[in-house]
């Protein structure tokens, strides 16, 4: 049997360098799924995405998905992509095995919480935004640290950089001005230990609240509970804000920083795979 992936309509483009399309997963010209492909500009390399891929009830446990990921790449490699990445929901082992054993690897997870109300400042320690100063110093940091995150999975150092310099730009075009975002300093005594960066932005399918996107503690003040101390603070921005739905990211790996947002209530929602498509 024959396994083609036929593309229900004409590709999608968005005028950035998106692209998208829709395919029936077909079996000697008779469909038993559907899958959804894009691609987007990532540091300036296209980057591909399998938005969806699903084989209809009858036909499953033959191998149809296999095939038609292994289909979707090729796809893929004709837009260019040199790496593909999934979303895998959180309980979905089966398929998450399934795409371990095509080759993808766990990159890092979603992770979202619901707020009843803020919680209390921890005693001891304040917060306030970041001056102009600081943050022109904490973009040069930020860039630099998410992108050697991608440099410990396997990025060249290069992608990796331009990659991060473009998530920095897009989400934050004004700067500290930047509508929604908040930037601010944990401070022990006056002293800065950590920063939190809270943002308004898509958590959950169609569903917006804040978003955490990056917390640090500076490496001379761990162990003190000022990571929950910035997590706490990120609660009470949102809440601010009118947002009592909180999520983030973690990378694959970082076990203490999983551990402190479980023990904060956070519970995963998807797990975010990839392979370098070479």
């Amino acid at each position: 049997m024959t396994t083609t992936l036929r593309p229900t309509g004409p590709i999608q483009r968005d005028g950035q360098g998106a692209t998208a399309r829709t395919f029936d997963v077909c079996v000697n010209g008779r469909r038993v799924g559907a899958v959804e492909l894009a691609a987007s500009l990532v540091g300036g390399r296209p980057v591909g995405h399998i938005r969806s891929l699903l084989v209809d009830e009858p036909d499953r446990g033959r191998g149809r998905g296999t095939v038609a990921a292994l289909a979707a790449e090729e796809v893929l490699r004709g837009w260019d992509c040199t790496e593909v990445r999934a979303a895998v929901p959180a309980g979905a082992d089966r398929v998450l095995g399934w795409a371990t054993g095509l080759g993808y690897t766990e990159r890092g997870r979603n992770m979202d919480k619901e707020t009843a109300a803020p919680p209390p400042p921890a005693p001891g320690l304040t917060a306030r935004p970041m001056d102009e100063a600081e943050f022109a110093e904490w973009r040069v940091h930020a860039v630099r640290h998410f992108a050697q995150d991608w440099i410990d999975r396997g990025v060249p150092e290069s992608e990796a950089v331009a990659r991060s310099e473009e998530v920095h730009e897009r989400l934050l075009p004004d700067g500290l001005a930047t509508a929604g975002v908040h930037i601010h300093r944990l401070l022990a005594g006056g002293t800065p230990v950590g920063h939190v960066w809270v943002a308004e932005h898509e958590v959950r399918p169609g569903e917006r609240g804040a978003y955490v996107f990056d917390v640090e503690v500076a490496e001379a003040h761990r162990g003190r509970g000022h990571g929950r101390a910035l997590m706490l603070h990120a609660e009470r921005i949102a809440h601010g804000d009118g947002l009592p739905l909180i999520g983030l990211h973690v990378f694959a790996g970082n076990t203490t920083a999983l551990r402190l947002y479980e023990s904060l209530g956070y519970r995963t929602t998807f797990r975010n795979v990839a392979k370098r498509l070479l």
